[in-house]
């Protein structure tokens, strides 16, 4: 393609320009792997910092600080997507790689919950609001970079190119983490030495400034400002204008929401299943997860080189489509591979938990006050624990709950604490250390049970079926490059040169970042609500419908428009 520019005159995107786009794909990489070093540690993470409450609930905490990172990302495209528009998308996207890498830093250095206290969880949130906001600014930057550099006819297979990043990213930091927890062992990681790569991301933020600072403007960008072309007020003119509001909005809910369910479910998601749900060991699954990343990649590549020869829409709603429908089928069958004991267990000896419906709580405590220690959520805090899928048969009001494994029944007990031997209570009052006894010989009872029953403690690594879990794996990151891959042309073609970078950006990151990044968060409380380990699923087949149904009926096709007009 050739340009021209009225400051720089004839302009021809040749081999050069290539290489400038490819520094820019290595410098998003560096960030996507400071963000994402924070998900693929979020077990190490609630040990560390939200050892303070119970169980379930700092699990749900740890998930939430990453959704946290997420959850500002809008704010930071306001933000920084505002001065891409005024200052230049080169000079803003700097700023935002400086921030994301020193916040990572900070993370490598914060003393634990057990060291200093309650500080420790409120400054590990604040950095992943600053890594949120400074990731709200880097995308919009990169992607509308990339584009504006392209060739006409070739935008979707260039900016594949940054699509491949995230992805890249968080293969990096599972290659990192891997490495690490070789080198040191298990115990030791879990204990200082998942600090190293966080601490590592100094390094790689000296590199990603260094190629950065090797970068011009994009071609595009200069010609408007030489034209006298841009927006004093891009922020208005983005969102206070119905025309591009409606644009937004379109974009917002017939790509991009369900292009990131698809892809934190496919990605996210399904390493937090085999973790926290199928017990299988961090490694293990991590190493899994990083094959099934290696052979799906190049589709990134693919996808977006064939959206511009058929177009972006088509395949990324096929992406969601196809995904909402398969989600249920491929995890069931991901159970099977990866935990076949417990998914012969779950055929052999169905859990069911028998009781009163006002005894069993939505255990999540966000202040670490709640006990949970009726005797409904006695059983289901253990069942959620051990992985295991239950359903619900309601009792008669007051009656203590049972739990079924196949045809053995543990009965639960009741309780009351006293926790103060001054005052009357009522009878069956124990004391705490009397509750705590009888709790730790429930829990024996119920784990013998489930043991007999044919439930692991844990997935039998010998017993996973690799092959079969790496083929299922890819065939989720499969569905995240269809969707993922030709989503920057998409967005980028929507919107007029002097408010893109602003424009762009916010359905991104408020698809990305609350659709998307709450959904680990979302998923794992439904689980832990209902009991049934594949009731997270309806959230993100829920949402890859519904962008489906809009994207049919309302998204346009504009892979041959001139982002010069």
């Amino acid at each position: 393609m050739t340009e021209t520019t009225p400051e720089a005159g004839p302009h021809t995107v040749d081999r050069n320009d290539r290489l400038v786009i490819l520094a820019s794909s290595v410098g998003t990489v560096i960030e996507w792997y400071d963000f994402y070093l924070y998900g693929s540690l979020a077990a190490i993470i609630t040990a560390q910092f939200f050892s303070g409450v119970n169980e379930t609930t700092g699990y749900i905490f740890a998930l939430m600080a990453f959704a946290a990172g997420f959850a500002v990302r809008p704010f930071g495209a306001l933000v920084f997507g505002r001065l891409g528009d005024l200052w230049g998308r080169k000079n803003t996207f700097l700023v935002t790689m400086g921030l994301m890498g020193l916040s990572t830093f900070v993370v490598g250095l914060l003393p634990s919950y057990a060291a200093i206290g309650v500080a420790a969880p409120v400054i590990l949130i604040l950095m992943r609001l600053i890594q949120g906001l400074a990731l709200g600014g880097e995308y919009g930057g990169a992607a509308t970079y990339v584009a504006e550099h392209a060739p006409q006819g070739k935008r979707g297979l260039y900016t594949s190119f940054i699509q491949i990043t995230a992805t890249a990213g968080l293969l990096l930091s599972l290659v990192v983490i891997l490495g690490v927890r070789t080198w040191l062992g298990e115990d030791a990681f879990a204990d200082w030495g998942w600090r190293i790569p966080f601490l590592v991301s100094i390094l790689l933020l000296g590199v990603s400034l260094w190629i950065r600072l090797r970068l011009d403007e994009s071609p595009a960008f200069r010609r408007m400002k030489a034209e006298g072309k841009g927006s004093q007020t891009p922020l208005r003119d983005s969102f206070l204008k119905w025309p591009n509001l409606r644009l937004v909005l379109i974009a917002l809910f017939g790509l991009v929401a369900g292009q990131a369910v698809v892809w934190y479910t496919g990605q996210f998601y399904a390493l937090f299943f085999l973790e926290r749900v199928l017990k299988v060991e961090a490694a293990l699954s991590n190493t899994l997860i990083a094959i099934a990343l290696i052979l799906a990649t190049p589709f990134f590549v693919f996808w977006g080189w064939l959206s511009d020869k058929v177009g972006r829409k088509p395949i990324i709603l096929a992406g969601c489509l196809i995904a909402a429908l398969s989600y249920g089928p491929l995890f069931h069958a991901l159970t099977s591979a990866a935990n076949p004991a417990l998914a012969a267990a779950a055929r052999s000896a169905p859990v069911t938990v028998h009781a009163d419906p006002a005894d069993c709580s939505f255990q999540f405590d966000p202040i670490g006050r709640s006990q949970f220690t009726s005797s409904c959520d006695l059983i289901r805090t253990h069942l959620s624990r051990a992985g295991v899928n239950y359903d619900v048969v309601d009792l008669p009001a007051g009656s203590v709950a049972r739990v079924h494994i196949g045809e053995q029944v543990v009965p639960g007990f009741r309780a009351y604490i006293l926790e103060d031997q001054n005052v009357t209570v009522a009878a069956g009052s124990i004391t705490r250390e009397a509750f705590n006894a009888q709790r730790a010989a429930f829990d024996d009872e119920l784990g013998a049970a489930l043991s007999a029953a044919g439930y692991p403690a844990s997935a039998d690594s010998a017993q996973v079926n690799k092959p079969v879990v790496v083929a299922i794996l890819f065939l989720l990151v499969l569905f995240v490059t269809m969707v993922y891959g030709p989503i920057a042309a998409a967005l980028v073609e929507m919107f007029p040169t002097n408010i893109r970078y602003s424009s762009m950006s916010l359905p991104y990151h408020i698809g990305n970042g609350w659709f998307g990044g709450f959904l680990p968060t979302t998923a794992f409380a439904i689980v832990a609500a209902t009991g049934n380990i594949y009731a997270g699923l309806w959230y993100p087949i829920a949402v890859a419908l519904l962008t489906f149904v809009v994207g049919l009926i309302w998204v346009r096709d504009r892979r041959n428009v001139d982002l010069a007009d």
